[in-house]
């Protein structure tokens, strides 16, 4: 793990200068920059069943925090995070794996994308990033077929963590419809998003 945290560091030593120079465009209902919500909606099936389990891990966030100052050891700290568990962890379906359609849970070498966000979330948080800027995020794919990515909220945007695409984008240059995510202000509720983007998805 030392010499993948070591390459790492030195193939985004370029892309972490880069973000430090980019002025900041702060949070805002209008920026297309953060994915406008609309209104709370209902939470996935396999988040309400984690949540039973795990009842100290939805509930309302103890502190609001809007964004997260996305400064170069916030970044480094994506970048690293994301390509650590997009490599450690093996994709595998829900049903292969536990014989159901829907089971959301913290990975352990293998999982499918909601296991991958929730794995990235935990560690995240553990590095010190506000749980209120770290949402779960429902999407559809181009394919139809529905996804789970990781929406971090910074200052400069909606930051998307993905084990389908090993660099980190902000939300509007994701090729995804957006559906909902974890609401900031209590981590067991959702809200529905408003995707307008001109995004074609593919017909079954």
């Amino acid at each position: 793990m030392e010499n993948l945290n070591q390459l790492l560091r030195k193939c985004i030593i370029g892309l972490v200068a880069a973000a430090a120079l980019t002025t900041p465009v702060f949070a805002n209902s209008t920026n297309v920059a953060f994915a406008p919500e609309i209104k709370e909606t209902s939470i996935p099936v396999g988040h309400a069943q984690f949540c039973q389990t795990r009842p100290l891990e939805c509930q309302k966030n103890a502190e609001f925090v809007s964004y997260e100052k996305l400064t170069q050891e916030k970044w480094q700290q994506l970048l690293i995070i994301n390509a650590k568990y997009n490599t450690e962890i093996k994709p595998i379906s829900d049903i292969d794996l536990y014989q159901t359609e829907e089971f959301w849970t913290y990975p352990r070498g293998y999982g499918d994308c909601e296991d991958y966000v929730l794995a990235k979330r935990k560690a995240l948080i553990d590095a010190g990033w506000p749980p209120s800027t770290l949402l779960v995020t429902v999407v559809v794919q181009r394919s139809g077929e529905g996804h789970a990515v990781l929406t971090v909220r910074t200052d400069r945007g909606d930051m998307i963590l993905d084990n389908l695409e090993g660099l980190i984008k902000v939300w509007s240059e994701t090729p995804y419809v957006y559906v909902k995510r974890q609401s900031q202000v209590h981590a067991g509720r959702w809200m529905e998003l408003a995707d307008h983007r001109p995004i074609t998805v593919a017909s079954k």
